[in-house]
């Protein structure tokens, strides 16, 4: 027996900007005009209820202002201009009975509705006999009216205005008011719709855009207009991360081959002599201790690259460094002793005339100190006079190194703290030099919360300037005596 398959569900369809705009524009303007409809239809309601009522009442103060004049003789034709604009009059005659009726006529069972209810307003509203209208009965002792059948002394005027007319005005009102409603909401529809086309096709194609650089077209971007519109930021914003984006992947790639080229010249030096030995080409002890002492320098050279790009990769992480109170001074002067043993052909000079702390980790500002200085002596001639300053100003420590070298170009400046990347033409590292040294510098820096700056101008010498932020007076530790 087969089971019965189970249907599978169709995924939702998805709701898009224009679809829920033009719901939520709809829904608000069926709201204001379905509220303004029922408002409009409930004040013409009462306006019309108001004005029978106030018709019944003044007609009424005129039958007792004439009679309080003294007693009248009328014709029954003359009631109706008495009474005007009332629809309905009936006259009660001495027994009680309908006598005679003018303008409007209503069933006779009127008169006992409001008999024993004077000078009352009455709505009378689903009786099976009689139409809804509202009625006032006015007693009317000294008038005389004159009917076609003899003379009636009336003991009361009935007065009546039908209210059955106006609920069909009400309701004639409320299916007008429908009707446009409804021919509104359409035409509102339609208008929104191309409203929505044309407003939404920058969106639109923007998506199409990003699908193309999704598809692996880099160098797509999101069209703009220059109306500085929201849809151009959102465009600039875009485009601007794709660019980071971007530049982020060309980084990463081009930090991956610099990487595996730096590695690759000591990787193959050491392959080179394995294979001399194993060729039996260094039978001489000499020469075995020669490959030896090359092997281990190529050795030392990865190692030192490897944890150089580990620094970086802890600082690119965020990780945060050791915090203690750190003495400038006594770290450029350590600094500065070791480069005046290692280039004794160089003239280093110290310019520390005050003390200067700072709270930071001291083995990675010493490696700042020891990079610049490093630097300076490997990318100049002999005979370079090096100086190193160190003053405070403006709430900061200012470590300057500089040089009377030949400088660097212009157009290096720019690319002067990219990884890997050295000033001379050739990358064999003849030279020395991972081209890691400035980027070490700049990555602490930044991780102190500093800034650091390359200058050199074009007569010749370059300046390094990095500025690492003073701690608060309460947090400086005491000054040790005798030190300035």
């Amino acid at each position: 027996m087969k089971r019965p398959r189970r249907a599978v569900p169709r995924p939702p369809r998805p709701v898009t900007i224009r679809a829920r705009i033009l719901v939520g524009v709809l829904v608000l303007l069926a709201a204001g005009l379905i509220g303004n409809s029922i408002a409009s239809a409930l004040t013409l309601r009462a306006y019309l209820e108001h004005r029978a009522e106030n018709a019944l009442r003044d007609a009424g103060d005129r039958i007792h202002e004439t009679l309080a004049q003294g007693p009248r003789t009328v014709r029954s034709g003359q009631i109706a201009a008495l009474v005007a604009p009332v629809l309905g009059i009936t006259v009660i005659g001495p027994d009680g009975e309908v006598a005679e009726q003018a303008g409007d006529g209503v069933p006779d069972e009127i008169n006992d509705l409001t008999a024993g209810r004077l000078d009352q307003v009455v709505t009378v509203e689903d009786h099976p006999t009689v139409p809804d209208l509202i009625v006032r009965r006015i007693p009317t002792t000294g008038l005389t009216v004159i009917t076609p059948t003899g003379v009636v002394q009336a003991s009361a005027v009935i007065l009546t205005v039908r209210t059955d007319v106006d609920r069909v005005t009400v309701t004639d009102f409320i299916s007008r008011q429908s009707a446009s409603v409804a021919v509104t909401l359409v035409a509102a529809s339609v208008t929104a719709l191309l409203i929505l086309e044309f407003g939404l096709r920058p969106l639109k194609r923007m998506a199409d855009a990003a699908g193309a650089i999704a598809s692996g077209a880099r160098q797509e971007r999101l069209p703009t207009y220059g109306r500085r519109s929201e849809t151009d930021r959102l465009a600039v914003a875009v485009n601007d991360a794709f660019d980071v984006q971007t530049r982020a992947e060309d980084n990463i790639r081009s930090f991956a081959a610099d990487a595996s080229h730096e590695l690759r010249t000591p990787l193959s030096t050491i392959s080179g002599w394995l294979d001399l030995y194993h060729q039996g080409g260094l039978t001489d002890p000499a020469d075995l201790d020669r490959a030896l002492e090359r092997v281990d320098g190529e050795v030392g050279r990865m190692r030192l690259l490897v944890e150089e790009l580990s620094l970086l990769a802890r600082l690119d992480a965020g990780r945060p460094l050791e915090s203690d109170h750190v003495d400038l001074r006594r770290l450029a002067a350590d600094v500065v002793e070791d480069a005046r043993v290692v280039a004794p052909d160089r003239t280093v000079r110290l310019h520390a005339p005050a003390l200067v702390q700072v709270t930071g980790d001291g083995p990675r500002l010493q490696q700042i100190l020891n990079n610049l200085i490093g630097n300076a002596i490997q990318h100049n001639p002999a005979g370079t006079t090096i100086d190193v300053s160190l003053h405070e100003a403006h709430g900061t420590a200012v470590v300057r190194v500089s040089d009377d070298g030949p400088g660097i170009a212009p157009q290096d400046l720019r690319r002067v703290f990219d990884r890997f990347w050295r000033a001379e033409a050739s990358r064999s590292g003849a030279r020395g030099g991972s081209g890691l040294g400035l980027s070490i510098v700049q990555a602490v820096v930044h991780a102190h919360h500093g800034t650091v700056e390359v200058t050199s101008p074009p007569g010749g010498g370059t300046t390094v300037t990095v500025a690492l932020p003073l701690p608060s007076p309460q947090d400086r530790p005491p000054v040790p005596d005798g030190t300035l």
